[in-house]
């Protein structure tokens, strides 16, 4: 039986998945998990970068929704294959800022593309690939978006409305199982109590799973 584990952030942007990768990983290691690699979606090899740079550099040619999704596709499909696959198949715990249920929030609820669509390419690309656990750090659009804006100037996808956070965030919500592979965080909480919620239920799941 597989012991080493794929685990995925999800969250609107401001949700602090940046920290809390970091946070999964110190907590794997306080469970004696050493072998242990962080990956970021879009992105996480050389070709992904670039692709990452496409989708999030401000442009004055609009990238059509269609186009953005095959490119989140395509940037996907070169880290699953080339460095996440890999790493669980030699007993690497991966951990990744985001995972396919980005692609059904943002450009399935945000841009409003049909989920069949999606749930096709991932079919088509990615067949049964996913997450062991994904944990969604669910924040307001309004918190998220001043936290940006607080930290750094908005990127192309950043910069969108309120209303296509509200849309993206309605589709997290409907699409986060009650299950034992869906843990849901208060991200609108300060980063210590976010830090040892995560750490804790993250703990809980280990216990159950291991």
């Amino acid at each position: 039986m597989q012991k080493n584990k794929f685990i995925v952030i999800e969250g609107l942007e401001g949700a602090g998945k940046t920290h809390a990768c970091k946070c999964i990983r110190n907590t794997l290691q306080e469970h004696n998990i050493k072998n242990i690699i962080l990956v970021r979606q879009p992105g996480g090899t050389p070709i992904a970068e670039k692709i990452r740079q496409l989708t999030k550099k401000i442009s004055q040619e609009k990238i059509v929704k269609e186009t953005e999704l095959l490119l989140m596709y395509a940037a996907r499909i070169q880290l699953v294959e080339t460095i996440i696959k890999p790493a669980l198949k030699n007993g690497k715990w991966v951990i990744s800022d985001r995972h396919s249920l980005s692609s059904l929030a943002y450009q399935g609820g945000g841009l409003g593309i049909k989920k069949k669509i999606i749930l096709q390419l991932h079919d088509l690309f990615l067949k049964n690939f996913f997450p062991d656990l994904t944990i969604y750090l669910d924040v307001t659009p309004k918190i998220g978006l001043k936290r940006v804006a607080n930290r750094s100037l908005l990127d192309q996808i950043e910069s969108r409305s309120v209303n296509f956070f509200k849309k993206t965030r309605a589709v997290y919500l409907k699409n986060i199982n009650n299950n034992e592979n869906f843990i849901k965080i208060n991200a609108n909480l300060n980063i210590h109590t976010v830090t040892k919620k995560i750490t804790k239920e993250l703990s809980n799941w280990l216990k159950k799973n291991q």
